[in-house]
């Protein structure tokens, strides 16, 4: 490239330099910021890098002096904060349903949007009691093409698998290719389900994202789709997202459980006093292993009321527990 040709450049190369070399911590000053502009094989003079820097103040980069001992310039404000970045860089390295590579990945994509001097800051290691880590690698792209189909309003197919032994995939009834019409996502306990009507079935079923393998849009309309399906109350009433028959019930908690109430079933539901130390909850719950575990994990703190048939299975599920001690 010639030396004029380079010379277009010098305004995008000045704003590359600042954002990734200069941070409140670290401003450049002007014979620097020439001196970096003279390796692209750019010449400038002070006068006009000064107008460089004004220009791009009028574009809406925050660019920012600092006089005095550590004098130069630097930028301020960025689309994400350094404390932002490092709550996202722990999100990603914890995240179940992200692999190691991907992990990686995405980390080093997020350090290029501080300066060189804080992505240090975010080569961070954050420890997560037994983390295991998704060996999907194709997981992104099926939540992408997933997204796509509801957007376009289509059906879609996929081969659903689990893991033998020796790590393998077994593709479940002889890898058949299952055609479902999705209607959410959700992310629940560290994984990523799918929400679809199965029109072989006729009712709603849920998938894990990360054992879909080949799937594919189809040409054909979504079908059965409730009129006002929310995937938010769906995920509140599926306990480990198993399935179950769905009922009302009414669970009496102590008052001490308010928080453990709170956190799982959300802020907008009603709790009603029920004496000075107790209060209830009724809502609608599908009946299944994993919510029975959570109420037996709670201990004498909380009792299922109704409806009988739920009352009546919760006791079996007691007596089988009594029955191995």
């Amino acid at each position: 490239m010639s030396k004029s040709a380079n010379q277009k450049l010098k305004l995008l190369r000045l704003y590359q330099i600042l954002l990734q070399q200069s941070d409140e911590e670290h401003p450049i000053p002007i014979a620097q910021l020439i001196s970096e502009l003279a390796r692209w094989d750019i010449s400038a003079e002070r006068k006009s890098i000064y107008a460089d820097l004004e220009a791009l103040a009028e574009l809406g980069v925050d660019v920012q002096s600092r006089k005095g001992r550590s004098a130069g310039w630097f930028i301020g404000e960025r689309d994400f904060e350094l404390a932002e970045l490092k709550l996202l860089v722990d999100a990603v390295q914890s995240s179940r349903f992200i692999t190691h590579r991907k992990s990686d990945s995405l980390i080093r994509k997020l350090e290029r949007l501080a300066s060189v001097h804080q992505a240090r800051q975010l080569q961070r290691q954050v420890y997560v009691d037994r983390r295991v880590k998704s060996m999907n690698e194709s997981i992104y792209y099926i939540v992408d093409t997933i997204h796509s189909a509801i957007a376009q309003n289509r059906a879609i197919t996929f081969r659903y698998f689990d893991y033998d032994t020796a790590k393998r995939r077994v593709f479940r009834h002889d890898g058949k290719q299952y055609e479902v019409s999705p209607l959410g996502l959700i992310w629940n306990n560290e994984n990523y389900y799918l929400v679809a009507y199965s029109a072989e079935n006729e009712q709603l079923r849920h998938y894990r994202v990360d054992k879909m393998a080949d799937l594919e849009i189809t040409d054909r309309p979504r079908q059965g789709q409730p009129e006002r399906f929310d995937v938010a109350d769906y995920a509140q009433k599926h306990f480990g997202m198993y399935s179950g028959a769905e009922v009302t019930m009414t669970l009496r908690f102590e008052n001490r459980m308010a928080n453990i109430v709170l956190d799982r079933f959300g802020q907008d539901v009603m709790l009603i006093p029920d004496g000075a130390e107790h209060f209830t909850l009724t809502l609608p719950l599908v009946m299944s292993p994993q919510f029975f575990g959570w109420l037996f994990g709670l201990g004498d703190g909380v009792q299922l009321m109704g409806p009988p048939a739920a009352v009546e299975a919760y006791q079996d599920q007691l007596k089988a527990v009594a029955a191995l001690y």
